[in-house]
Order: C-alpha cells, then structure tokens, then sequence
C-alpha cells in the first residue's frame, strides 16, 4: 500500500514541476470583485401599503407640507391644505429612538387620517385623504401634548 501511495505523490509532484516549468501563462487572470451597482432607496420609508399611511414617495403637483418633530414637539402650531384635494405632510422625526406620528382629527374629534408611528430620525410621507374646508387639528398620537391646527381651505 505504501508503495502505491509513494507512487502517486511523485508523479503528481512530477506533473506539477512540468505545469510551472512548461512557461505557459494560466488560462485565468484574478481580478477584483466589481463593485456592486448602488441600491437607491428613497428617504420616505421602506415598504408602502393599500392603508394612507406613509412610506409613499412625493406626487409631482401634488400640494407638500412640511411638518417636523424635535425635543417631543412639532416645529410648527399650524399648518394650511388646500380643501377638496388630496396632499401629502412629509414628516421628519428628529428625535433619536423616540416614536412619533402625525394624526389628523375633524372638528367633532373624530381621526380622519392615521400615519404610521416610526422611531427616529427617520422620514415618512403621509398621502392624505381629501378633506373639507375648515379646521382640523393634527396630533402625535403617541405624544397627545404634540398638537397643532390645520387649516383646510
């Protein structure tokens, strides 16, 4: 069995001599990975839903409204939407590892409008609803001391 083994070693060794020596270049060069191709993901979010939530990305035409959280306060008391159309409120959390959201209410009290509650600093864009003239408030729902007027008109 010995011999067998000691056999087989010296003609592989053998082959691998003549391959080096022959002076031929590889059939393959080495060559770095290529880079991979950039992934673009959109700062509003990563998954939109059937719900009017958020995640959605901005409609060109469609009337924004700029609306951010900071120090577990909205930047602004009010804010004002065209009436009979729909628009978007791009929302900023700027408060790291805080929950926050932004909620519309109708004059009886009533949500008309519930975005989804993310942690910050992250953005969403909420499709809202059309809604009538008049005065609503909106609210973080997590933080009911979050609120401000919106101007429907």
């Amino acid at each position: 069995m010995r011999p067998l083994r000691l056999i087989a070693l010296t003609a592989l060794a053998a082959l691998a001599a003549a391959a080096c020596a022959s002076g031929e270049e590889p059939g393959w060069t080495y060559a770095p990975a290529p880079s991979p191709t950039p992934i673009v993901v959109p700062s509003t979010g990563p998954d939109a839903s059937a719900e009017p939530s958020s995640s959605a990305s901005e409609v060109p035409g469609q009337a924004v409204i700029e609306l951010s959280a900071q120090n577990i306060k909205f930047d602004k008391a009010s804010i004002v939407a065209p009436a009979g159309q729909p628009f978007q409120i791009r929302f900023v959390n700027n408060d790291a590892g805080v929950l926050h959201n932004v909620a519309i209410k109708d004059a009886n009290g009533t949500v008309v409008f519930q975005g989804e509650i993310f942690s910050g600093v992250d953005t969403r864009i909420y499709d809202i609803p059309a809604l009538g003239a008049g005065e609503y408030q909106f609210i973080c729902t997590v933080h009911p001391n979050m609120v401000g007027t919106l101007s429907v008109g």
